[in-house]
């Protein structure tokens, strides 16, 4: 069953596509066609794409790996910020840091160094310092809350990218071709598909349309997570038996080895018996 339908995407406008003068040929395929010069999307595809990506989302959320969210525009940011909180996946709605996939290193650095200026205002160490330099380290702190704070959990490269507008976040795409990182978008007719590993049609404009599938997504996402927790409850609970397991044997065996000492007791008196009636006779001889 499709996750999501036809009547929901044309209710948040998602078929709705840019001027036809501003179109990509590229996307011909996932046209359906032109009214009043603007062409319209075929949301029946949409809807086979948005199950596509939903699946592969799944698996890697599944698989405890990280996707990050990407969107700038004003439209978009507040409602992608909201949804990847929810699934606890990193996501950047700020200014696209250049490099931030290429040289990853050199951003774990500005958010390690962030981390350090918690931990000085935590432990008392901010407080000693002069009025100016703290002034400077505030503002400091705040500027990479405001660029990185939302990638501060993310310790390795993301999984996989999803974007809205992939012409505003060429860069972020460009950095994740190079990476060979799949990127999942919705892409607009006025855009080039080519570099998109799972395209979307659907109209990046609309709150709408982009909250409907950005909450599919992370429907999916939150699946994967879900069942990641249950085979991890599973895994532990066969630890828990094998161990009571172990246990049990080791109990059995500790008992099974009583009776053979008995036995190989029994056994060394018996041997010691007759010995010392022999001595005995001997004894008896000698005194007659």
């Amino acid at each position: 069953m499709p996750r999501t339908n036809f009547q929901d995407l044309l209710d948040a406008g998602s078929h709705f596509g840019h001027l036809k003068r501003k179109w990509n040929p590229k996307m011909a395929p996932y046209i359906f066609m032109e009214k009043n010069g603007i062409h319209i999307i075929d949301l029946h595809k949409t809807v086979v794409k948005i199950d596509d990506a939903a699946n592969m989302m799944k698996q890697l959320a599944r698989a405890g790996r990280k996707i990050l969210f990407v969107a700038t525009k004003k439209q978009a940011k507040d409602i992608i910020a909201e949804k990847a909180k929810a699934v606890n996946m990193p996501y950047v709605t700020e200014r696209w840091p250049g490099g931030m996939l290429t040289n990853f290193p050199t951003i774990r650095k500005a958010v390690k160094k962030m981390n350090t200026i918690d931990k000085m205002i935590a432990d008392g160490t901010f407080e000693t310092l002069a009025k100016r330099e703290k002034l400077q380290i505030t503002r400091q702190r705040a500027k990479l809350e405001k660029n990185l704070g939302s990638i501060a959990d993310l310790n390795r490269l993301p999984s996989a990218l999803f974007v809205v507008d992939v012409q505003k976040e060429m860069n972020a795409v460009k950095e994740a071709n190079r990476l060979n990182i799949p990127v999942i978008a919705m892409v607009d007719t006025c855009c080039d598909p080519t570099p998109i590993d799972y395209v979307i049609p659907a109209n990046d404009d609309a709150a709408k349309s982009i909250s409907l599938i950005t909450e599919v997504l992370c429907q999916a996402v939150s699946e994967g997570l879900s069942e990641r927790e249950i085979e991890k409850e599973k895994e532990k609970e066969r630890e828990r038996e094998k161990e009571a397991k172990e246990k049990e044997a080791s109990a059995d065996n500790k008992e099974g080895d009583a009776p053979v000492g008995k036995k190989l007791r029994a056994r060394k008196n018996a041997a010691q018996a007759p010995a010392e009636e022999e001595t005995g006779n001997e004894n008896e001889s000698v005194n007659e």
